[in-house]
């Protein structure tokens, strides 16, 4: 863990008020996501008031938080109302306006991160264009209208990677054209519907990686092991924590990178930090500030959970230990996307027969086909094979979804 001494430009600690009956502090999550759902759970054990704003009682984390209140994040009256009952306010997505965030903080509430810091998040032009002048390493980059400014950006080469600058999550918003004639169609699609784009070279990568960090306002900062990703169609699948075979001199750059970017950007909570590994060594793809489906191996693989280090963060606690669980074992989780059929029970019953050392977690969401609903977790004994991890991880994911172990 990192000594706080070491973070330069740390904000001040905002006062806790602990408007909660029983003298705990009230921490209210915006959004009413998965991610929402795991930190209510973290939250029991601190024994922190949890409440959460949801758009419909349906929603994931409604169905399991007692304290909710219905309402929109794009309304500043319904997020006003919300955080009137709250300590802090911390969110499950990046899409609340910063215009409603800085009237929250203007009227006195700790909104943590604060607007200044989700800008990064919200705005993809906006946070390449801070990272480079921090001299991050990020991909070759530019704003584009036409396709001559998509050519330039390319340098002549195809494919070119082309994002909307703002909107985008879980592979949406994000095109790789191959060839003129298809980044001409994305430009004029996008166009249509007056998305502004952003173009950024291809980067043929070895594996993709991620890093996450904590910080909180008294300036404390905690880096998790980095982890290997692998996506497919813009969503991970999977997770590997550690991630296997990783120099140890690269991890501990990335770890040292993320930190310094949560420092630089003064984000409060979580920062997770999607990494490319290329020959040429890390180069920064995403941020996210919030839990992140990368970190989700840490509710059973670490010793503090994303979870329950988030809140810690936002609320000013000492951070938890990031440690693996297991030292010298790895954790392997899969995402559990929805087959054809949405009666899944069954199947998970067999699932927890068949392999009692899977951990399954499910969203409360209804099964459709492609949506993520769940994932499945396997911490290893050291020195336990990864194959054989990652094949009992796909075989227990794949046979909720379809029924079958050797499905995809």
């Amino acid at each position: 863990m990192l000594d706080p001494s070491k973070i330069p430009g740390t904000a001040p600690a905002g006062p806790i008020h602990r408007l909660s009956r029983v003298g705990m502090p009230v921490v209210g999550m915006v959004g009413g996501g998965q991610l929402a759902r795991m930190t209510a759970a973290a939250a029991v054990g601190l024994g922190t008031t949890f409440r959460v704003l949801a758009q419909a009682p349906s929603e994931s984390a409604a169905l399991v938080t007692h304290d909710v209140a219905i309402g929109s994040h794009l309304s500043l009256p319904d997020l006003a109302g919300f955080a009137a009952g709250c300590d802090v306010i911390t969110f499950d997505h990046e899409h609340v306006p910063a215009d409603h965030l800085l009237a929250l903080e203007k009227a006195g509430t700790l909104v943590r991160p604060g607007p200044g810091s989700l800008r990064y998040t919200q705005d993809k032009l906006s946070m390449r264009a801070r990272l480079a002048a921090l001299g991050v390493p990020v991909p070759r980059f530019a704003p584009v209208s036409s396709l001559a400014d998509v050519a330039e950006v390319g340098r002549g080469e195809w494919p070119v990677v082309l994002k909307a600058i703002s909107g985008g999550y879980d592979g949406k918003g994000v095109w790789v054209a191959s060839s003129a004639a298809e980044a001409a169609e994305v430009l004029a699609a996008a166009a249509a519907r007056g998305v502004a784009l952003m173009a950024e070279e291809f980067v043929p990568f070895i594996r993709e990686l991620a890093a996450l960090v904590a910080r909180s306002p008294s300036g404390q900062g905690a880096a998790y092991p980095i982890v290997a990703t692998m996506q497919v169609d813009g969503i991970c699948r999977e997770v590997i924590a550690p991630a296997p075979g990783l120099n140890r001199e690269l991890a501990i750059e990335a770890q040292a990178m993320a930190l310094r970017i949560a420092s630089a950007l003064d984000v409060l909570g979580l920062l997770a930090v999607e990494l490319f590994e290329t020959p040429r060594g890390l180069l920064v793809n995403e941020l996210a500030m919030r839990p992140h489906n990368s970190g989700h191996w840490t509710i059973e693989g670490a010793r503090t959970s994303q979870f329950e280090q988030h809140l810690r963060a936002v609320l000013d606690l000492p951070l938890g230990s990031p440690a693996p669980a297991v030292l010298g074992g790895y954790t392997v989780m899969a995402n559990l996307l929805g087959g054809t059929d949405p009666d899944i029970y069954d199947r998970y019953i067999h699932v927890m027969a068949a392999d009692p050392g899977v951990k399954v977690h499910f969203y409360g969401k209804e099964a459709r086909p492609g949506r993520k609903i769940g994932h499945v977790t396997i911490v290893g004994a050291p020195g336990q094979d990864i194959t054989s991890l990652r094949d009992r991880a796909r075989r227990a994911a794949s046979y909720l979804r379809w029924g079958t172990e050797d499905g995809d």
